[in-house]
């Protein structure tokens, strides 16, 4: 009959004891070797996001370096463009005013040499009344004055405004007086012209001034 081996208390807790104490050392080794394998990663993750963000950071400086160069050189142009525009209508301006001022100076320059004539008609006809004996060959020489400046006239675009025995029109005549009339046809029209009125084109250079029936 074979006898059971009795195991000592004392040894057997020691051996417990000793299993445990290597079991929490070897736990805690895999532990810290986690550990500092993780502080690795994020080490060198955190240095990739360094390298990364300096590098992106360097482009973005660079695009907006070429953008301002850019904008600075279109706002040279503009400014060069503005420069060239405002001179070239200050130049507009006075050259502008020039002309307008000789127009009012000098406007009448053709009408001026045009009506020459008329006064050497009119310097002959003087010269022709002290020695003309005769009052028909004045006349006749008044006459053809007359007729000359008429067709000056005409060919400036002057026209008479045909007044007499005409309707009474605000647009044309200028009423000086009104006179009584006989005849019921002269009511209300010209019975009388005290001044010529005139056309110029179509234009009312100056009011017939009339005498109007009623």
């Amino acid at each position: 009959m074979m006898k059971k081996k009795h195991r000592d208390p004392e040894s057997a807790g020691e051996k417990g004891h000793s299993e445990t104490t290597y079991n929490e050392e070897h736990n805690n080794n895999n532990y810290n070797g986690s550990d500092s394998g993780s502080v690795k990663n994020k080490s060198g993750e955190s240095e990739n996001k360094g390298t990364y963000g300096f590098s992106g950071e360097s482009k973005n400086a660079d695009k907006s370096h070429k953008d301002i160069e850019v904008v600075e050189e279109k706002l040279a142009e503009m400014q060069d463009k503005y420069i060239r525009l405002s001179a070239e209508f200050d130049n507009y301006r006075k050259r502008t005013l020039r002309e307008k001022m000789d127009i009012s100076k000098y406007g009448a320059e053709n009408l001026i040499l045009k009506l020459l004539p008329v006064m050497d008609d009119f310097d002959r006809a003087m010269k022709h009344m002290d020695e003309a004996a005769d009052c028909a060959s004045m006349k006749s020489g008044i006459e053809l004055i007359y007729t000359k400046f008429g067709e000056f006239l005409k060919q400036n675009g002057i026209s008479e405004i045909e007044s007499l025995n005409s309707s009474f029109n605000v647009d044309i005549h200028e009423a000086v007086a009104k006179v009584a009339v006989p005849e019921n046809e002269k009511k209300g029209k010209v019975v009388d012209v005290l001044q010529k009125g005139y056309y110029l084109q179509d234009k009312v250079l100056r009011f017939s001034k009339v005498v109007v029936g009623e």
